[in-house]
């Protein structure tokens, strides 16, 4: 009797990079929309920052903490006895704590306050913008990088870019503004995420494990400390009481989407694209993010906020030409980072 066949489709390796390269993009621009929309009160969100960062952990954590135990258990029945922590994170205590503070807990806590009190375009030039800048200065103090004169001025472009959108911010603050507030937290996630990916690089972490690892510390030091004070009403939450259906969409997307999914499809593009021709793929991030809050938050679009964001792009993309790493397109990057955000 014949065998029933049924053909696998296979894909390419550039139909896999292409495709994880727009799903990249379009979950880190869709990140900094929809948290702007969730954590605007004036915009009718449900859900408070605290509450938003509680959906994220938790919706995350549904996945990556059963994926963790299973790579756990799989080392140990292949003998290979390594480092984990409570039989989920595949890295040990000390970096599993140290790359999950910065990386899992403080990024997504200054991030979602940050939408509290700035606009969306506001975050799609500080956050994206900012975060090469920390990055490169952490890697020179810590890692002793080397930073070129080309890749200065691309960091200078940054910098000035920055300026203009924080500075008017800060000469409103003197009228009682907030704006200033969420431009500072939005800045101080990207310094959070710098010092998770430098922290990444340091101990030479894969993505995957190092995904896991920051969710399981996440999960441990977050969730029952939120949850506590959440039910005894000493903070302000909404996450027990709003809709079912908003908790859900936000675990999905702030949870499977930004962390899983994006983590994963990052890796993808860099094992395609290479880690120079990737950063100048996530350049577009800031301005269609931009481009989105305009068109669909209804935002206004100021001088400085549109020079700024032709600085910080055009910083991205100088600074990356500059650096002069060695592509392997199509191939695995040995050792690759943790690299994703969002």
């Amino acid at each position: 009797m014949p065998t029933l066949s049924i053909p696998v489709p296979r894909f390419s390796p550039r139909t896999i990079g292409i495709c994880a390269a727009v799903i990249t993009v379009l979950i880190w621009t869709s990140f900094i929309l929809i948290a702007r929309a969730s954590s605007d009160p004036a915009r009718g969100g449900l859900l408070t920052p605290l509450d938003l960062a509680f959906c994220r952990i938790v919706g995350a954590a549904l996945i990556l903490l059963p994926w963790g135990a299973y790579l756990v258990r799989r080392q140990g029945a292949l003998g290979r006895v390594g480092n984990s922590w409570l039989g989920i994170s595949p890295l040990s205590r000390r970096v599993t704590v140290s790359v999950g503070f910065f990386g899992g807990l403080l990024y997504a806590c200054l991030a979602y306050s940050g939408f509290t009190y700035a606009p969306a375009v506001h975050a799609s030039v500080l956050m994206p913008g900012s975060l090469p800048l920390w990055t490169a200065l952490l890697a020179a103090w810590l890692l002793r990088d080397h930073i070129t004169p080309a890749r200065a001025v691309g960091l200078g472009l940054i910098v000035l870019g920055d300026l203009l959108v924080g500075g008017l911010s800060l000469l409103h603050a003197f009228d009682g503004g907030q704006v200033l507030l969420g431009d500072l937290l939005f800045m101080s996630a990207a310094l959070c995420w710098a010092t998770y990916s430098v922290l990444a690089r340091h101990h030479r972490l894969d993505a995957v494990h190092a995904t896991i690892a920051i969710t399981t510390f996440a999960v441990v030091a977050y969730v029952p400390m939120y949850s506590v004070l959440a039910l005894t009403g000493l903070v302000q939450a909404h996450v027990f009481t709003a809709p079912l259906k908003e908790v859900l969409f936000q675990m999905l997307f702030q949870g499977w989407g930004s962390v899983v999914i994006s983590g994963i499809s990052f890796t993808h593009m860099i094992r395609y694209f290479g880690p120079v021709r990737s950063t100048m793929i996530t350049a577009l991030v800031p301005g269609l993010s931009a481009i989105g809050a305009v068109v669909l938050l209804g935002e206004p679009l100021h001088w400085n906020l549109l020079a700024g964001l032709v600085l910080v792009t055009s910083g991205i993309l100088f600074g990356v030409r500059a650096t002069r790493l060695p592509e392997t397109r199509g191939k695995l990057v040995p050792g690759l980072q943790a690299s994703a955000r969002g």
